[in-house]
């Protein structure tokens, strides 16, 4: 087997290979030490840790005081938040205690938290893996009653939401505060919410022919996503609400998914009458590390190297359960920092300390990989099985290789679902122009400036810089079939809905954007 850095990376890209070797084995030591010691023991690193963190942190841990929208109470273990008294969307709710957040185990007890009930669902792929959905069917004051279950019952436009990388359907509901939750909302505007899971993270670890325990498990990329678990949980989404179309939301990942999804599955575009991409991704430009983004770009299968054929970063819930949360939150923010150069800054603390423990969620290290071949090529692509073509002998030369091997693009100007993009202005994985180039003519795309990757789930002003975008789409896109029998054919209603797509089309042109938001339409600004 070929050794895949020889000759293609500097003495300091070496050096930080080295690096990265030791702190995976060191990583792996903890871990192995870590299941060997008793609870008790646990407990004392977590208070020594809280200790330190009170007694040599400075103030600028947290936000200084003068901006800051919290303070530690006096045990160190909770937030207190103090919100803006303008802030007049609370809904007579008040923001819940980050610690409450936190501490919840599951999306069933978060929706609670915030007085939601929600169903769980499973269903199976066509390959055998078994995915965790939830639903949130009910706005407060309708719990019980039957929505999308046949004539008598409520009928509900049906809206279905996708995470993103190394993530769950809990990073949609572990705001502090409803207002700011974007199912939370979408259920009160009178939608039948859906939320999906990959295969692999924390409600889709198990499959009907494969242990997560075996590698065999773990051998998946963004094409299984896209071959399998977007449009077998949209299928079974339709079926069991009685409809023949949704709107899909997707963030980060989750766009991408979609992308791939819809250009390779024609009927898929029938089944999604809007697709509404929050921080949308594609093909992005790489890290802001140079020496981590060179050595992926290099070989992105040096990550099997460091984590393995299984799941990648498998410690992470390790370093939550003996951290203090205050220390777990600068360590994320710190990272995020390195690898993407994002300051986090529309997000404030108490809302870090109660969604970062419910930021990673299990995936696979070829998902990973999968991204780095992407960034690499510079092109949104299947995985690339063949690893050996890019070390062959004349792999260095201007065009040798891709001469004889080229791997499948996603074919994503064929989708015909109606496409919105909403991004923001300093979110380093999005190049829009590039993007825009691979979607169709009519796809729209909104900037939020200022804005960041995560801030899309958790800024503290995301329900008016985002949710309105949102709304709009889904207004335009879905009222018409609303307004037909929900259980009755729905040719006509699709028929309306496309010939209204299409008009966009042919104008080529789209509203003037609100709260001071930029929109390019085929790549020119409005």
């Amino acid at each position: 087997m070929p050794m895949p850095f020889v000759g293609r990376l500097n003495p300091a890209e070496y050096l930080a290979l080295m690096l990265s070797f030791a702190l995976v084995g060191f990583e792996a030591l903890i871990r192995v030490m870590t299941l060997a010691l008793p609870t008790s023991l646990l407990s004392f690193f977590y208070s020594a840790s809280r200790r330190l963190f009170l007694c040599y942190a400075s103030r600028p841990l947290l936000a200084p005081a003068a901006e800051s929208d919290c303070t530690l109470s006096a045990d160190g273990d909770d937030v207190i938040s103090d919100f803006p008294r303008h802030d007049s969307s609370y809904c007579g709710a008040s923001p819940l205690a980050p610690s409450a957040v936190r501490d919840a185990s599951d999306f069933v007890d978060l929706c609670q938290l915030h007085g939601y009930a929600a169903e769980e669902h499973v269903v199976q792929t066509k390959d055998g893996y078994l995915l965790g959905l939830h639903r949130l069917a009910w706005k407060k004051g309708e719990e019980g009653q039957r929505v999308n279950d046949g004539i008598d019952s409520i009928h509900k436009r049906v809206v279905y939401l996708h995470h993103g990388l190394l993530m769950n359907s809990e990073v949609w509901v572990c705001q502090t505060e409803a207002r700011r939750s974007l199912p939370f909302q979408l259920v009160e505007r009178g939608f039948d919410v859906w939320l999906g899971n990959n295969r692999g993270n924390k409600y889709s670890k198990k499959a009907v022919n494969r242990s997560p325990t075996d590698a065999a498990f773990w051998n998946f990329s963004i094409d299984e996503f896209a071959f399998h678990d977007i449009p077998d949980s949209i299928a079974y989404v339709l079926s069991t609400t009685n409809q023949s179309s949704l709107s899909y939301i997707g963030f980060s990942q989750g766009t991408a998914q979609a992308f791939a999804a819809l250009s390779i599955h024609p009927q898929l575009n029938n089944q999604v009458n809007v697709f509404i991409a929050l921080a949308p991704a594609m093909s992005p430009a790489g890290l802001s590390n140079g020496i981590v983004d060179a050595l992926v770009k290099a070989s992105p299968q040096v990550l099997f190297l460091l984590f393995g054929r299984g799941s990648i970063l498998g410690s992470a819930t390790l370093w939550q359960s003996i951290l203090y949360p205050p220390i777990f939150v600068r360590m994320v923010d710190r990272g995020m920092r390195f690898l993407f150069n994002w300051e986090t800054r529309n997000i404030s603390e108490s809302q870090k300390l109660a969604a970062y423990p419910h930021l990673y969620s299990y995936t696979s290290t070829k998902s990973v990989v999968h991204w780095f071949q992407i960034i690499r090529n510079k092109t949104f692509q299947m995985y690339d099985d063949d690893v050996a073509a890019m070390h062959m002998p004349l792999a260095g030369l201007q065009g040798s290789a891709s001469k004889y091997t080229r791997v499948a693009r996603y074919p994503t100007r064929n989708i015909k679902t109606p496409i919105a993009l909403v991004y923001g202005g300093s979110d380093s994985l999005v190049d829009i122009r590039v993007m825009l180039r691979e979607l169709p003519d009519s796809t729209v795309a909104t900037e939020v400036p200022h804005y960041e990757h995560l801030d899309f789930l958790w800024a503290t002003d995301v329900d008016q810089k985002v949710f309105t975008h949102v709304f709009d789409a889904l207004d335009k896109f879905t009222r018409l079939v609303l307004d037909q029998s929900v259980f009755g054919p729905h040719r006509h209603a699709q028929q309306r809905d496309l010939s209204l797509a299409n008009e966009l089309r042919s104008q080529n042109k789209i509203v003037t954007a609100v709260n001071g938001s930029k929109q390019l339409v085929n790549g020119s600004r409005v």
